[in-house]
């Protein structure tokens, strides 16, 4: 190993995640030449420098603005500060006593010594192979963030004449792209009676082009040797088997894929974070610190997010709890917290009932819901009760917990967030 440095806080991924996390650890006292934040990519900026559609900063910034410019905003404050930064550079294992070890082509293979550990990887699409789709191995067949970087970044088309199948946002967003490029959208199919994605991007990116949305429908085969031809979908059961009878051939030359995110957690599962089924990423405290001392997650590696806007709020959250902990932060007391009637998940999934703070839970639904309340209770003492008109699995909730009310509470108590009758 060439050499070894020493920072207080190593923060691995420079996307908004990362870049929102290391300032606010720097905002509550950890010394910012003693922070350094890790990019694997050339830049800093993560996946927002291809997403040139607006929709970003509404919520934290108070204003509409591209992906590249959110993400400018976040290299701009870094660039202000004296925090190290090192892009071009690959996380390659993290040890159990919090060592960073990585390589870049001018230092080589070289450890950081770390106080804290700050994990913001992002996420990536659910390929094909997962997907079980009969059919050859045509050209034409990819993710969708893969065609968004071709068209946005490189100048190429993917294709004219397009299948989406999943009705993700970026699904979604790339039927609208691929449209405004002068290729004709098909239709997008999605296998669940719902779409995964938010409203506003079935209503701007699918309704305003009049491109089809087939629920319950997904691609049985795709067709082609050399390339695409076109692909079978059928409409499918509440098993998710293809409906016999139902199938319909459809001519084309690229299928989009937009069947879902999985978090970057490769690192976690190396050093043995305990993990959430559901979310696929670490289960984490209210400062999102993970089952490791030291160790925290935020942004998509811990759960896949709507908007970037809540990943920097996430994020702000574990650069404070980084800094408390470097900080030397008292031992917690924790409750839990989980999800029934319909809730898949909750985050954090556990809480410090010393937090002397409000708490936020995130979560989401397993199915669309409309005119419900969602109820938080703990030993049968009701602490939240709101109604809400609907409720949809492409969007992520949140509700709050008091810390009067975090007080009352025992070690070992269990906070139960529901989704029960009006």
């Amino acid at each position: 190993m060439s050499k070894i440095l020493n920072y207080d806080l190593v923060v691995v991924g420079g996307g908004p995640a990362g870049m929102a996390a290391a300032l606010e650890a720097a905002n509550n006292g950890i010394p910012e030449e003693n922070i350094i934040i890790l990019e694997r990519a050339e830049r800093l900026g993560g996946i927002l420098e291809q997403c040139i559609h607006s929709g970003f900063g509404a919520t934290y910034f108070g204003e509409m603005m591209s992906g590249p410019e959110y993400a400018d905003r976040f290299v701009k404050l870094v660039e202000k500060t004296k925090i190290a930064v090192k892009v071009d550079t690959m996380v390659l294992n993290l040890t159990e006593d919090n060592q960073v070890i990585c390589s870049n082509k001018d230092d080589g293979i070289y450890a950081i010594n770390a106080k804290a550990i700050i994990l913001a990887m992002g996420c990536r699409e659910r390929p094909r192979g997962a997907l079980d789709i009969a059919g050859s191995r045509p050209a034409g067949v990819m993710a969708a963030g893969a065609a968004q970087k071709f068209v946005n970044i490189d100048g190429y088309m993917p294709g004219h004449k397009v299948v989406i199948l999943g009705s993700g946002d970026i699904g979604l967003i790339m039927a609208r792209r691929m449209t405004l490029e002068g290729a004709k959208v098909e239709c997008v199919c999605e296998v669940m009676p719902y779409s995964g994605g938010l409203q506003r991007n079935i209503v701007q990116c699918l309704e305003d082009f009049d491109i089809p949305l087939y629920l319950s429908c997904t691609v049985i085969q795709v067709h082609g040797k050399d390339r695409v031809t076109g692909v079978t979908i059928a409409n499918v059961d509440d098993k998710m088997l293809p409906i016999p009878g139902t199938e319909r051939y459809i001519e084309c030359d690229t299928v989009l894929l937009s069947v879902g995110l999985i978090p970057e957690n490769e690192l976690s599962n190396q050093i043995g974070l305990e993990m959430d089924p559901v979310t696929r990423g670490p289960k984490v405290n209210e400062m999102r610190e993970t089952s490791h001392k030291g160790v925290f997650a935020c942004g998509n590696v811990l759960q896949v997010h709507d908007l970037v806007d809540f990943v920097t709020q996430e994020s702000q959250i574990a650069g404070k709890g980084a800094a408390q902990y470097i900080h030397g932060a008292a031992e917690p007391e924790y409750v839990t917290c989980k999800g029934i009637n319909g809730v898949r998940y909750t985050v954090p999934q556990r809480i410090n009932k010393n937090n002397p703070e409000e708490v936020k839970i995130y979560f989401r639904v397993a199915n669309v819901y409309r005119d419900k309340r969602v109820v938080v209770t703990c030993n049968g003492k009701e602490l939240w009760n709101r109604k809400k008109l609907k409720l949809a699995p492409g969007e992520m909730e949140n509700v709050f917990i008091k810390p009067e009310n975090l007080a009352q509470m025992n070690a070992g108590d269990e906070i139960i967030v529901s989704i029960e009758e009006a």
